[in-house]
């Protein structure tokens, strides 16, 4: 039978897939061996790939609410028809702001996830965007622009090169890797072990991560900060600190000295609950390692000091000297970046330029908390969001009260949502637009490139044709542009056209830009490829650091290694120095927030998600093959916690905190400290409405639904999802 290849578009690994194909169906499914990133490595979810492609239950074409308030089937026609016909003029009636729009995690796995939602915000106009980043990794964007200048400038682990690799709040062994895309995360660090490097891990669970670990240090949830800011006192008062060729490109490091002199290894032990000797070895191990770094993720992010956390990550790899280093964290230069600037000042970066309307939130790049969207939409008064549009979102289940969100979207006056399935939050919309399954979808990975391990890139046409009667993914954004824009009648070719316009208005007028001085019609028509889309992926090709072509990646279907990540200091810098501001106004201001936490800690039991890694958030529970064997949506607790409070393992428990309260069943594990629950995020499919039947057989509880909004990382709007208390008994 004939083979494909696919690069994975199911987490951010971006493993390069052999698809075995019986027409357009998708009958088997390997690693391929070819690939130059991964190598030929898979896991289940990529295995899974022909099975999430067949799903029966995802729409085939676009669903259009009729006046009695169920759905119909509609012509795509039809659809763009009603968008266009009532968006428009709602807009016109109350304002740019009386929309909202909501972009989910599956955008960045996706062509047009990429390419075209920004293009839909100029179109709309609106302040209201709302993305999955603050629900995740919203920290770490704030605290890398405010030490850098540029919120994607996120230095990653060299993972290949590392001696010392310490994780916090991470646990990639079934994440597969966040904000670092690691092909075989696994082998990796297994990698880094055999070569005898160390691995330490802090988490409050014993992870799969953890257990390969050369040292597991179980903190309290939450305190992650606390840590690392101890860990940067010792580096300080040990004289362990040496910034070798960073020196140069920082400023700041005295004021880091005295921000970080309260937080002794005695003065965090307790909050912490990790011994302090501990604490100092920790730090002196990652002193002495020839080369190290220092990775955090959803659980350094969603806790209450979210951006202090990843703030103190790159600290300490500017003190130790390993930030922009070979083995150290470093900036990857993806194909797709505009060819890189000359280095100095740049504009740097700004925080709440906008507030949200009810609660006053700061905007934290171009967006507001999604844990404010609810009240957005229900709050009465000038700018109140009567209309949404949702992209592969479902904030139902991601974000916090989740039931409030459920009735505000049912009282919205207009929603549409581009969506494969009938979900928790789909389900509200007035216009359903579902794009084709993955296999009739080409492919390019945009945003992780830039966080990649290894600078490559590598692109996968479909490997089956639309079916008939299916529109392509970048064709339904397209048109969804025209739509709002009241421009029903234009090709959809005309928004990429536009796009390619202003991009080449600009670069012909930059020196440093390939385009520079040419003419940008001439240059337009140049492009190659075969959709709009393609033709932007040419051109961003060609204006990127490497000088390629879409031509030249085809003719490598298994990708082109562009070799490892080098140093990019001071060329990568925005800020309005010229350097690492290493302590930020907005981060000097939100200390005293981290030192009040020095306080004897609450006696409660805290709650912490977990990843699996036959899942990712909640839109792979639709699988049979992911979504079987044992209930993985339990109640984790410690054998010690289980005795004291009366808990049967499988017995059901009721969990209870600020926002109601869960009845899920109690699984006892001595993988979770004392004094830690863990719930897995993602789950609680039992809404009627929804079209998903083996998510609905297997539903879980929405752990989220244990929130009211309130708690947020105040710099970043994150809302805090791990590290909160909860009240646990038993049911009888």
């Amino acid at each position: 039978m004939p083979t494909a290849p696919r690069i994975c578009p199911l987490c951010e690994a971006t493993c390069g897939l052999t698809l075995t194909l019986d027409g357009t169906r998708v009958t088997g499914v390997r690693g391929d061996r070819d690939d130059v990133f991964s190598r030929g490595f898979i896991c289940p979810k990529g295995a899974s790939f022909g099975e999430l492609d067949a799903d029966p239950d995802r729409l085939r074409g676009p669903l259009v609410r009729g006046e009695d308030g169920t759905f119909r089937e509609a012509a795509w026609e039809e659809a763009f028809d009603v968008i266009a016909r009532r968006l428009p003029p709602l807009v016109e009636r109350h304002g740019a702001d009386a929309v909202g729009v909501v972009l989910g995690n599956p955008n960045v796995h996706t062509m047009a996830g990429a390419l075209y939602p920004p293009l839909l915000l100029g179109a709309l106009r609106t302040r209201n965007l709302f993305t999955a980043s603050t629900l995740d990794q919203m920290p770490k964007h704030v605290s890398s622009g405010l030490l850098f200048g540029d919120a994607f400038a996120i230095p990653v682990p060299d993972l290949d090169r590392t001696a010392h690799l310490l994780v916090i709040g991470a646990n990639p062994l079934d994440s597969n890797g966040s904000l670092c895309t690691a092909p075989d995360f696994p082998g990796r660090l297994k990698a880094l072990r055999g070569r005898g490097g160390t691995l330490t891990v802090v988490d409050p669970r014993r992870t799969r991560t953890a257990r390969l670990a050369d040292r597991h240090v179980a903190i309290r949830p939450g305190t992650d900060a606390l840590l690392l800011a101890a860990l940067a006192h010792v580096l300080y008062e040990e004289g362990l600190t040496d910034l070798g060729t960073l020196a140069g490109h920082v400023q700041g490091v005295a004021e880091v000295e005295a921000a970080v002199r309260d937080f002794t290894p005695e003065a965090v032990a307790g909050a912490c609950d990790v011994d302090a000797g501990t604490i100092r070895a920790l730090a002196r191990e990652l002193a002495a390692a020839p080369a190290a770094a220092v990775y955090g993720r959803v659980g350094g992010s969603t806790v209450a000091y979210g951006t202090l956390t990843n703030w103190l990550v790159d600290v300490l790899n500017v003190l130790t000297g390993n930030l922009d280093r070979p083995g150290g964290a470093m900036f990857p230069l993806s194909a797709t970046v505009p060819a890189p600037r000359p280095a100095g000042p740049g504009k740097g970066f700004a925080l709440g330029r906008w507030a949200s309307r009810v609660s006053g939130h700061p905007e934290a790049k171009g967006e507001l908390p999604t844990a404010a969207l609810a009240e957005e939409i229900e709050t009465p008064g000038e700018g109140r969001i009567r209309a949404l549009v949702s992209i592969a979102a479902n904030p139902v289940l991601s974000a916090p009260d989740g039931d409030r969100l459920d009735r505000a979207l049912g009282a919205l006056d207009f929603m549409v949502s581009v969506d494969p399935y009938l979900n928790e939050t789909s389900r509200h919309a007035d216009v359903v637009l579902p794009p084709p399954p993955p296999a009739q979808t080409a492919h390019f990975d945009f945003a992780f490139n830039g966080f990649a391990v290894r600078n490559q890139v590598r692109h996968t046409p479909a490997p089956v044709p639309l079916e008939p009667g299916r529109m392509d993914e970048c064709e339904i954004h397209a048109r969804l542009i025209l739509a709002v824009t009241g421009t029903r009648d234009a090709d959809p070719s005309a928004v990429d056209d536009m796009a390619i316009a202003r991009t080449l208005a600009k670069a012909v007028t930059e020196p440093h830009s390939p385009a520079y001085g040419q003419d940008p019609e001439e240059y337009a028509a140049r492009l190659t490829g075969r959709t709009g889309a393609e033709r932007r992926l040419d051109l961003m090709l060609r204006l990127g650091p490497y000088g390629l072509t879409l031509d030249r990646l085809r003719e490598h279907p298994h990708g082109i290694d562009l070799g490892p990540l080098e140093p990019r200091l001071p060329q990568v810098l925005k800020t309005r120095s010229g350097r690492v501001e290493l302590l930020p106004d907005p981060i000097a201001a939100d200390l005293p927030r981290l030192r009040a936490a020095l306080a004897a800690p609450e006696d409660a039991l805290v709650l912490v998600g977990r990843r699996h890694l036959r899942s990712n958030n909640s839109w792979m529970h639709n699988v049979p093959t992911l979504n079987s064997g044992t209930n993985t949506c339990t109640l984790q607790v410690h054998p010690d916690d289980a005795d004291r409070l009366g808990l049967t393992d499988g017995a059901p428990a009721r969990v209870k905190a600020d926002g109601g309260e869960l009845t899920v069943p109690v699984e006892v594990t001595d993988t979770v400290r004392p004094g830690v629950v863990s719930i897995p995020h993602g789950w609680g499919h039992d809404r009627p409405g929804t079209r998903m039947a083996v998510a609905a057989g297997r539903p879980g509880v929405n752990v989220n639904q244990l929130l009211d909004g309130t708690r947020l990382d105040p710099l970043s709007g994150t809302a805090v999802l791990n590290g909160f208390p909860v009240h646990v008994s038993a049911l009888h």
